[in-house]
Protein backbone atom coordinates (compact mmCIF):
# COMPACT_ATOMS: atom_id res chain seq x y z
CA UNK A 1 0.00 0.00 0.00
CA UNK A 2 1.38 3.74 -0.95
CA UNK A 3 1.21 5.84 1.80
CA UNK A 4 -0.64 9.13 0.69
CA UNK A 5 2.36 12.00 1.84
CA UNK A 6 1.87 15.51 1.10
CA UNK A 7 4.77 17.73 1.60
CA UNK A 8 3.35 20.47 2.87
CA UNK A 9 5.86 23.09 1.86
CA UNK A 10 9.95 24.38 2.19
CA UNK A 11 10.17 27.43 3.90
CA UNK A 12 13.81 29.25 4.45
CA UNK A 13 14.01 31.97 6.70
CA UNK A 14 17.28 33.75 6.01
CA UNK A 15 19.27 36.11 8.29
CA UNK A 16 16.51 35.69 11.15
CA UNK A 17 19.20 35.31 13.39
CA UNK A 18 22.25 37.22 13.80
CA UNK A 19 24.22 34.55 14.92
CA UNK A 20 25.97 31.89 14.29
CA UNK A 21 24.45 30.11 11.39
CA UNK A 22 26.92 31.55 9.13
CA UNK A 23 25.83 31.72 5.17
CA UNK A 24 22.71 28.86 5.81
CA UNK A 25 19.31 29.31 5.87
CA UNK A 26 16.79 28.16 8.49
CA UNK A 27 14.43 25.41 6.58
CA UNK A 28 10.93 24.40 7.68
CA UNK A 29 10.35 21.26 6.46
CA UNK A 30 6.82 20.35 6.64
CA UNK A 31 5.05 16.73 5.62
CA UNK A 32 1.40 15.36 5.96
CA UNK A 33 0.06 11.93 5.84
CA UNK A 34 -3.42 11.52 5.50
CA UNK A 35 -5.41 9.38 8.55
CA UNK A 36 -6.22 6.16 5.92
CA UNK A 37 -2.36 5.63 5.39
CA UNK A 38 -1.14 6.84 8.93
CA UNK A 39 0.90 4.33 11.39
CA UNK A 40 2.48 4.68 14.68
CA UNK A 41 5.96 4.96 13.07
CA UNK A 42 5.16 8.47 11.90
CA UNK A 43 7.12 7.68 8.83
CA UNK A 44 7.56 11.02 6.77
CA UNK A 45 10.05 11.30 3.71
CA UNK A 46 11.64 14.06 4.29
CA UNK A 47 10.42 15.12 8.08
CA UNK A 48 13.10 12.81 10.41
CA UNK A 49 11.31 9.97 12.27
CA UNK A 50 10.66 10.40 16.04
CA UNK A 51 13.67 9.91 17.99
CA UNK A 52 14.46 9.05 22.03
CA UNK A 53 17.48 10.05 23.51
CA UNK A 54 17.36 13.49 22.12
CA UNK A 55 18.22 16.77 24.02
CA UNK A 56 14.46 17.59 24.83
CA UNK A 57 14.13 14.07 26.96
CA UNK A 58 16.18 15.85 29.97
CA UNK A 59 14.63 19.27 29.07
CA UNK A 60 11.84 21.18 31.40
CA UNK A 61 8.95 21.94 29.83
CA UNK A 62 6.58 25.19 31.47
CA UNK A 63 3.71 26.42 30.49
CA UNK A 64 3.90 30.17 30.08
CA UNK A 65 0.50 31.12 28.75
CA UNK A 66 -2.49 29.34 28.07
CA UNK A 67 -4.11 26.55 29.74
CA UNK A 68 -3.98 22.90 29.25
CA UNK A 69 -6.69 20.45 28.42
CA UNK A 70 -8.14 18.91 30.81
CA UNK A 71 -9.01 16.27 28.80
CA UNK A 72 -5.59 16.12 27.33
CA UNK A 73 -1.48 14.60 28.18
CA UNK A 74 0.54 16.67 30.60
CA UNK A 75 3.34 18.36 29.33
CA UNK A 76 5.54 15.35 29.90
CA UNK A 77 3.85 14.16 26.50
CA UNK A 78 5.96 15.94 24.90
CA UNK A 79 9.29 14.76 25.76
CA UNK A 80 9.00 11.10 27.17
CA UNK A 81 9.75 9.14 23.51
CA UNK A 82 6.24 8.17 23.50
CA UNK A 83 4.23 8.38 20.23
CA UNK A 84 0.42 7.93 20.61
CA UNK A 85 -0.80 5.05 19.25
CA UNK A 86 -4.03 6.59 16.63
CA UNK A 87 -5.40 9.17 15.33
CA UNK A 88 -7.93 10.51 18.38
CA UNK A 89 -5.76 9.52 21.66
CA UNK A 90 -6.07 13.29 23.67
CA UNK A 91 -4.38 11.52 27.18
CA UNK A 92 -1.71 10.74 25.05
CA UNK A 93 -1.02 14.46 23.30
CA UNK A 94 -0.72 18.10 25.16
CA UNK A 95 -3.05 20.49 23.83
CA UNK A 96 -4.40 23.65 25.02
CA UNK A 97 -7.94 24.50 26.48
CA UNK A 98 -10.66 24.04 23.80
CA UNK A 99 -12.02 27.40 22.42
CA UNK A 100 -8.69 29.31 23.94
CA UNK A 101 -6.46 30.99 21.46
CA UNK A 102 -3.27 28.40 22.08
CA UNK A 103 -0.41 29.47 24.44
CA UNK A 104 3.09 29.34 25.12
CA UNK A 105 5.44 26.79 26.18
CA UNK A 106 9.36 26.87 27.39
CA UNK A 107 11.91 23.90 26.93
CA UNK A 108 14.49 24.38 29.47
CA UNK A 109 17.26 22.08 27.85
CA UNK A 110 19.13 22.31 30.99
CA UNK A 111 22.88 23.43 29.22
CA UNK A 112 23.60 25.97 26.57
CA UNK A 113 23.66 23.12 23.19
CA UNK A 114 24.67 23.10 19.23
CA UNK A 115 21.18 22.38 17.65
CA UNK A 116 21.12 20.95 14.28
CA UNK A 117 16.90 19.72 14.31
CA UNK A 118 13.77 20.84 15.70
CA UNK A 119 11.04 18.50 15.37
CA UNK A 120 7.35 18.22 15.99
CA UNK A 121 4.69 15.67 15.51
CA UNK A 122 0.82 15.99 15.36
CA UNK A 123 -2.26 13.04 14.89
CA UNK A 124 -6.04 13.93 14.53
CA UNK A 125 -8.37 13.16 11.84
CA UNK A 126 -9.65 16.74 11.90
CA UNK A 127 -8.51 20.46 13.00
CA UNK A 128 -6.46 19.45 15.48
CA UNK A 129 -3.78 18.11 13.48
CA UNK A 130 -2.60 20.79 11.71
CA UNK A 131 0.53 22.39 13.50
CA UNK A 132 0.68 26.37 13.80
CA UNK A 133 3.54 27.64 15.77
CA UNK A 134 6.41 30.37 16.10
CA UNK A 135 9.30 29.14 18.00
CA UNK A 136 11.94 31.41 19.52
CA UNK A 137 15.32 30.74 20.95
CA UNK A 138 17.57 31.73 23.19
CA UNK A 139 20.92 31.20 24.95
CA UNK A 140 19.78 33.28 28.69
CA UNK A 141 22.79 35.07 28.31
CA UNK A 142 21.08 38.40 27.41
CA UNK A 143 20.78 41.68 29.54
CA UNK A 144 17.34 41.53 30.22
CA UNK A 145 16.62 37.91 29.60
CA UNK A 146 13.15 36.62 30.46
CA UNK A 147 12.85 32.80 30.74
CA UNK A 148 8.64 32.79 30.84
CA UNK A 149 7.78 35.56 28.77
CA UNK A 150 3.62 36.04 28.76
CA UNK A 151 1.73 36.58 25.62
CA UNK A 152 2.02 40.60 24.89
CA UNK A 153 6.01 40.75 26.10
CA UNK A 154 8.46 42.43 23.55
CA UNK A 155 10.50 39.08 23.09
CA UNK A 156 13.28 40.39 21.55
CA UNK A 157 14.17 43.37 23.55
CA UNK A 158 13.87 40.24 26.70
CA UNK A 159 16.66 37.92 24.76
CA UNK A 160 14.63 35.75 22.13
CA UNK A 161 15.16 35.16 18.65
CA UNK A 162 12.88 34.32 16.26
CA UNK A 163 13.64 31.07 14.39
CA UNK A 164 10.97 29.70 12.36
CA UNK A 165 6.88 30.37 11.84
CA UNK A 166 5.38 27.14 11.09
CA UNK A 167 1.97 26.42 9.70
CA UNK A 168 0.86 23.21 8.49
CA UNK A 169 -2.65 23.59 7.40
CA UNK A 170 -3.33 22.49 4.15
CA UNK A 171 -5.60 24.34 1.69
CA UNK A 172 -8.83 22.69 1.85
CA UNK A 173 -9.57 19.84 3.11
CA UNK A 174 -8.93 16.92 4.74
CA UNK A 175 -6.50 19.04 7.14
CA UNK A 176 -6.25 16.13 9.81
CA UNK A 177 -3.54 13.48 9.42
CA UNK A 178 -0.14 13.03 10.76
CA UNK A 179 1.95 16.13 10.85
CA UNK A 180 5.38 16.15 10.97
CA UNK A 181 7.87 19.21 10.69
CA UNK A 182 11.40 19.85 10.57
CA UNK A 183 12.99 22.64 11.38
CA UNK A 184 17.20 22.77 10.28
CA UNK A 185 19.92 25.05 8.59
CA UNK A 186 20.79 24.55 5.15
CA UNK A 187 24.65 24.10 6.06
CA UNK A 188 25.46 24.12 9.38
CA UNK A 189 23.54 24.61 12.91
CA UNK A 190 20.76 26.27 14.09
CA UNK A 191 23.04 27.71 16.85
CA UNK A 192 23.93 27.43 20.25
CA UNK A 193 21.04 27.66 22.84
CA UNK A 194 19.68 26.59 26.26
CA UNK A 195 15.69 27.88 26.07
CA UNK A 196 13.45 27.24 23.20
CA UNK A 197 9.88 29.33 23.23
CA UNK A 198 7.20 27.82 21.09
CA UNK A 199 4.24 30.07 20.80
CA UNK A 200 1.24 27.88 19.81
CA UNK A 201 -1.80 29.40 17.87
CA UNK A 202 -5.07 27.77 17.50
CA UNK A 203 -5.52 26.45 13.83
CA UNK A 204 -9.11 27.43 13.21
CA UNK A 205 -10.70 30.76 14.49
CA UNK A 206 -14.49 28.88 14.35
CA UNK A 207 -13.67 25.55 15.35
CA UNK A 208 -13.19 25.57 19.16
CA UNK A 209 -11.36 22.27 19.00
CA UNK A 210 -8.92 23.64 16.87
CA UNK A 211 -6.13 23.00 19.07
CA UNK A 212 -2.61 21.00 17.57
CA UNK A 213 -2.32 17.41 19.30
CA UNK A 214 1.03 17.91 19.81
CA UNK A 215 2.26 14.28 20.55
CA UNK A 216 6.74 14.76 20.67
CA UNK A 217 8.89 17.63 20.14
CA UNK A 218 12.70 16.40 19.53
CA UNK A 219 15.32 18.79 19.87
CA UNK A 220 18.30 17.13 18.22
CA UNK A 221 22.14 18.34 19.60
CA UNK A 222 25.13 18.35 17.25
CA UNK A 223 26.55 15.25 18.93
CA UNK A 224 23.18 13.69 19.50
CA UNK A 225 22.97 9.97 20.86
CA UNK A 226 19.17 9.92 19.59
CA UNK A 227 17.62 6.62 18.33
CA UNK A 228 14.47 6.48 16.59
CA UNK A 229 11.29 5.40 18.93
CA UNK A 230 10.15 2.71 16.73
CA UNK A 231 13.57 0.91 16.43
CA UNK A 232 13.70 0.02 20.35
CA UNK A 233 11.01 -2.19 19.25
CA UNK A 234 11.65 -3.87 15.89
CA UNK A 235 8.21 -4.08 14.39
CA UNK A 236 6.51 -7.38 13.82
CA UNK A 237 3.30 -6.58 11.60
CA UNK A 238 1.55 -8.46 8.88
CA UNK A 239 -1.08 -7.05 6.30
CA UNK A 240 -4.08 -8.65 4.90
CA UNK A 241 -7.16 -7.89 2.76
CA UNK A 242 -10.99 -8.82 2.70
CA UNK A 243 -13.68 -8.44 0.62
CA UNK A 244 -11.66 -8.94 -2.68
CA UNK A 245 -9.22 -6.30 -1.38
CA UNK A 246 -11.33 -3.93 -0.61
CA UNK A 247 -10.34 -3.43 3.21
CA UNK A 248 -7.13 -3.84 4.29
CA UNK A 249 -5.57 -5.10 7.58
CA UNK A 250 -2.31 -4.59 9.56
CA UNK A 251 -1.88 -6.98 12.56
CA UNK A 252 0.93 -5.86 14.54
CA UNK A 253 1.91 -7.79 17.26
CA UNK A 254 5.32 -5.95 18.18
CA UNK A 255 4.69 -6.02 22.22
CA UNK A 256 3.20 -9.59 21.68
CA UNK A 257 5.73 -11.74 19.35
CA UNK A 258 4.83 -15.06 21.23
CA UNK A 259 0.95 -14.42 20.00
CA UNK A 260 2.09 -13.63 16.27
CA UNK A 261 1.28 -17.22 15.02
CA UNK A 262 -2.20 -17.13 16.72
CA UNK A 263 -2.79 -13.68 15.08
CA UNK A 264 -2.14 -15.13 12.11
CA UNK A 265 -3.81 -18.62 12.19
CA UNK A 266 -7.33 -17.55 14.71
CA UNK A 267 -7.67 -13.97 14.49
CA UNK A 268 -6.77 -12.72 10.92
CA UNK A 269 -9.69 -15.14 9.33
CA UNK A 270 -12.11 -14.20 12.14
CA UNK A 271 -11.69 -9.91 11.05
CA UNK A 272 -11.33 -11.54 7.10
CA UNK A 273 -14.95 -12.65 7.56
CA UNK A 274 -16.45 -10.91 10.05
CA UNK A 275 -15.65 -7.06 9.20
CA UNK A 276 -17.12 -7.11 5.63
CA UNK A 277 -20.27 -8.61 7.60
CA UNK A 278 -20.70 -5.99 10.01
CA UNK A 279 -20.38 -3.43 7.44
CA UNK A 280 -22.88 -4.42 5.33
CA UNK A 281 -25.12 -5.41 8.58
CA UNK A 282 -24.69 -1.51 9.81
CA UNK A 283 -25.21 0.38 6.52
CA UNK A 284 -26.47 4.07 6.26
CA UNK A 285 -27.29 6.49 3.54
CA UNK A 286 -24.09 8.06 2.49
CA UNK A 287 -21.77 6.40 5.03
CA UNK A 288 -17.89 4.86 4.11
CA UNK A 289 -16.48 2.15 6.47
CA UNK A 290 -12.92 2.50 6.93
CA UNK A 291 -10.91 0.57 4.45
CA UNK A 292 -7.30 0.26 6.63
CA UNK A 293 -7.42 -1.09 10.16
CA UNK A 294 -5.17 -1.67 12.28
CA UNK A 295 -5.46 -4.72 14.94
CA UNK A 296 -2.22 -3.72 17.76
CA UNK A 297 -1.45 -5.59 20.99
CA UNK A 298 -0.32 -3.29 23.61
CA UNK A 299 0.79 -3.75 27.12
CA UNK A 300 -0.12 -0.45 28.89
CA UNK A 301 -4.03 -1.01 29.27
CA UNK A 302 -3.96 -1.60 32.63
CA UNK A 303 -7.40 -3.62 32.97
CA UNK A 304 -8.75 -3.19 30.19
CA UNK A 305 -9.58 -6.22 27.65
CA UNK A 306 -9.57 -4.63 24.40
CA UNK A 307 -10.97 -1.28 23.07
CA UNK A 308 -11.27 0.85 19.63
CA UNK A 309 -10.69 4.58 18.36
CA UNK A 310 -10.57 5.37 14.77
CA UNK A 311 -9.30 2.42 12.97
CA UNK A 312 -7.58 1.14 15.48
CA UNK A 313 -8.27 -1.87 17.57
CA UNK A 314 -6.05 -2.45 20.77
CA UNK A 315 -5.93 -5.81 22.35
CA UNK A 316 -4.49 -5.50 25.95
CA UNK A 317 -1.56 -8.58 25.48
CA UNK A 318 -2.16 -10.05 29.42
CA UNK A 319 -5.79 -10.49 29.07
CA UNK A 320 -5.71 -12.24 25.52
CA UNK A 321 -2.81 -14.32 26.66
CA UNK A 322 -5.34 -15.78 29.38
CA UNK A 323 -8.36 -15.76 26.78
CA UNK A 324 -6.87 -17.06 23.31
CA UNK A 325 -9.63 -20.45 23.83
CA UNK A 326 -12.36 -18.36 25.25
CA UNK A 327 -13.19 -15.07 24.82
CA UNK A 328 -10.28 -13.42 22.63
CA UNK A 329 -11.50 -13.70 19.13
CA UNK A 330 -15.30 -12.38 20.64
CA UNK A 331 -13.80 -9.28 22.22
CA UNK A 332 -12.09 -8.20 18.63
CA UNK A 333 -15.41 -9.13 16.96
CA UNK A 334 -16.75 -6.68 19.40
CA UNK A 335 -14.27 -3.74 18.75
CA UNK A 336 -14.72 -4.02 15.04
CA UNK A 337 -18.14 -3.24 15.72
CA UNK A 338 -17.06 -0.26 17.28
CA UNK A 339 -14.77 0.89 14.28
CA UNK A 340 -17.61 0.56 11.84
CA UNK A 341 -20.04 2.41 14.45
CA UNK A 342 -18.37 5.72 13.26
CA UNK A 343 -20.89 7.61 16.02
CA UNK A 344 -18.04 10.88 16.46
CA UNK A 345 -18.80 12.63 13.25
CA UNK A 346 -22.49 12.55 13.96
CA UNK A 347 -23.03 15.14 17.21
CA UNK A 348 -21.46 17.46 14.72
CA UNK A 349 -23.24 17.20 11.86
CA UNK A 350 -26.00 18.09 11.86
CA UNK A 351 -25.61 20.88 14.32
CA UNK A 352 -26.67 19.96 17.84
CA UNK A 353 -26.69 16.34 17.16
CA UNK A 354 -27.61 13.71 19.70
CA UNK A 355 -25.38 11.50 21.10
CA UNK A 356 -26.03 7.77 21.13
CA UNK A 357 -26.78 6.52 24.37
CA UNK A 358 -24.19 4.20 26.29
CA UNK A 359 -25.95 1.04 26.25
CA UNK A 360 -26.89 0.97 22.50
CA UNK A 361 -23.42 2.17 21.82
CA UNK A 362 -21.89 -1.15 23.69
CA UNK A 363 -25.26 -3.36 23.21
CA UNK A 364 -25.08 -3.35 19.37
CA UNK A 365 -21.34 -4.71 19.58
CA UNK A 366 -22.53 -7.42 21.74
CA UNK A 367 -25.37 -8.33 19.93
CA UNK A 368 -23.54 -8.71 16.91
CA UNK A 369 -21.50 -10.56 18.97
CA UNK A 370 -23.23 -13.09 21.00
CA UNK A 371 -25.98 -13.40 18.81
CA UNK A 372 -24.24 -13.15 15.54
CA UNK A 373 -20.62 -14.94 15.86
CA UNK A 374 -21.00 -17.07 18.33
CA UNK A 375 -24.35 -17.74 19.21
CA UNK A 376 -23.69 -21.68 20.32
CA UNK A 377 -21.61 -19.50 23.54
CA UNK A 378 -25.21 -18.66 25.36
CA UNK A 379 -22.59 -15.34 26.60
CA UNK A 380 -25.40 -13.59 26.38
CA UNK A 381 -28.46 -15.03 27.93
CA UNK A 382 -30.89 -14.34 30.79
CA UNK A 383 -30.77 -17.11 33.79
CA UNK A 384 -32.70 -17.39 36.94
CA UNK A 385 -29.62 -15.31 38.58
CA UNK A 386 -29.37 -12.56 37.21
CA UNK A 387 -32.98 -11.57 36.01
CA UNK A 388 -33.39 -9.78 39.05
CA UNK A 389 -30.98 -7.19 38.04
CA UNK A 390 -31.61 -7.30 34.03
CA UNK A 391 -32.49 -3.81 32.65
CA UNK A 392 -32.65 -3.28 28.89
CA UNK A 393 -30.35 -0.42 29.41
CA UNK A 394 -27.89 -2.48 31.56
CA UNK A 395 -25.15 -2.12 28.61
CA UNK A 396 -23.38 -5.10 26.61
CA UNK A 397 -24.43 -8.12 27.28
CA UNK A 398 -28.21 -7.61 29.19
CA UNK A 399 -28.53 -5.13 26.43
CA UNK A 400 -27.38 -7.36 23.70
CA UNK A 401 -30.39 -9.96 24.68
CA UNK A 402 -32.98 -6.99 24.86
CA UNK A 403 -32.10 -6.13 21.09
CA UNK A 404 -32.28 -9.60 19.95
CA UNK A 405 -35.79 -10.46 21.60
CA UNK A 406 -36.67 -7.10 19.87
CA UNK A 407 -35.28 -7.95 16.66
CA UNK A 408 -36.86 -11.53 17.10
CA UNK A 409 -40.73 -9.52 18.22
CA UNK A 410 -40.08 -7.09 15.24
CA UNK A 411 -37.68 -7.67 12.44
CA UNK A 412 -34.35 -7.63 11.43
CA UNK A 413 -34.15 -4.18 10.27
CA UNK A 414 -34.06 -2.65 13.88
CA UNK A 415 -30.79 -2.62 14.85
CA UNK A 416 -29.58 -1.17 11.77
CA UNK A 417 -32.00 1.65 11.80
CA UNK A 418 -30.70 2.59 15.37
CA UNK A 419 -27.45 1.89 14.43
CA UNK A 420 -27.88 4.67 11.06
CA UNK A 421 -29.80 7.14 13.36
CA UNK A 422 -26.74 7.00 15.87
CA UNK A 423 -24.17 7.68 13.49
CA UNK A 424 -26.10 10.40 12.01
CA UNK A 425 -26.19 12.45 15.46
CA UNK A 426 -30.51 12.06 15.00
CA UNK A 427 -31.17 8.99 17.59
CA UNK A 428 -34.00 9.92 20.63
CA UNK A 429 -36.42 7.61 22.01
CA UNK A 430 -38.96 8.22 20.25
CA UNK A 431 -37.23 6.22 17.63
CA UNK A 432 -38.86 2.68 19.22
CA UNK A 433 -42.24 3.78 19.14
CA UNK A 434 -41.78 4.63 15.77
CA UNK A 435 -39.98 1.45 14.67
CA UNK A 436 -41.57 -0.77 16.84
CA UNK A 437 -45.32 0.54 17.87
CA UNK A 438 -44.10 0.99 21.88
CA UNK A 439 -41.58 2.59 24.06
CA UNK A 440 -38.91 1.31 24.48
CA UNK A 441 -39.70 1.14 28.42
CA UNK A 442 -42.85 -0.68 27.55
CA UNK A 443 -40.19 -2.98 25.05
CA UNK A 444 -38.50 -3.72 28.28
CA UNK A 445 -41.12 -4.37 30.43
CA UNK A 446 -42.29 -7.36 27.52
CA UNK A 447 -38.58 -8.37 27.88
CA UNK A 448 -38.47 -9.23 31.09
CA UNK A 449 -41.94 -10.53 31.32
CA UNK A 450 -40.67 -13.18 27.92
CA UNK A 451 -37.44 -14.45 30.58
CA UNK A 452 -39.45 -14.74 33.83
CA UNK A 453 -42.13 -17.01 31.99
CA UNK A 454 -39.58 -18.92 30.68
CA UNK A 455 -38.01 -19.27 33.94
CA UNK A 456 -41.05 -19.69 36.11
CA UNK A 457 -40.07 -16.97 38.05
CA UNK A 458 -42.15 -14.04 39.42
CA UNK A 459 -41.39 -10.14 38.07
CA UNK A 460 -43.10 -7.16 39.02
CA UNK A 461 -43.19 -3.53 37.91
CA UNK A 462 -42.40 -0.22 39.44
CA UNK A 463 -43.49 3.15 38.04
CA UNK A 464 -41.23 5.73 36.29
CA UNK A 465 -40.25 8.97 37.58
CA UNK A 466 -42.27 10.34 35.23
CA UNK A 467 -45.73 8.59 36.50
CA UNK A 468 -45.71 6.31 33.69
CA UNK A 469 -45.28 1.99 33.94
CA UNK A 470 -41.60 1.54 34.22
CA UNK A 471 -38.76 -0.80 33.70
CA UNK A 472 -39.57 -4.10 35.78
CA UNK A 473 -37.73 -4.39 39.25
Amino acid sequence: MIAKLQVLGVTSLVGILSSPIGLGAIQVVSERIENDSATAAFAFKDVPAPVKLDAAEKAVFTLVDGQRDINGGELVKLNNGRLPQEEDQPAENFFFRAGSAGGRLVADLGDTLTLRQINTYSWHPGSRGPQVYRLYASDGQSAGFKAHPKRGTDLEACGWKLLAAVDTRPKGDPVGGQHGVSIRDTQDSLGRFRYLLFDVARTSADDPFGQTFLGEIDVIAQDSAAVPIQSVNQPITRTFEADGGRYHFTLDTTLAPDLTEWADLKLRPVVQEWYPQIVALLPSDGFTARTNVTLRFRDDMGGTPASAGGRFVNCNAGWFRRELNREALGSVVHELVHVVQSYGGGRRNPPNGTRMPGWLVEGIPDYIRWFLYEPQTKGAEITAGNLDRARYDASYRISANFLNWVTLQHGTNLVPMLNAAGRAGTYRDDLWQELTGKTVGELGIEWKRYHADRLGVPVTTKPDTDGQQGQPK
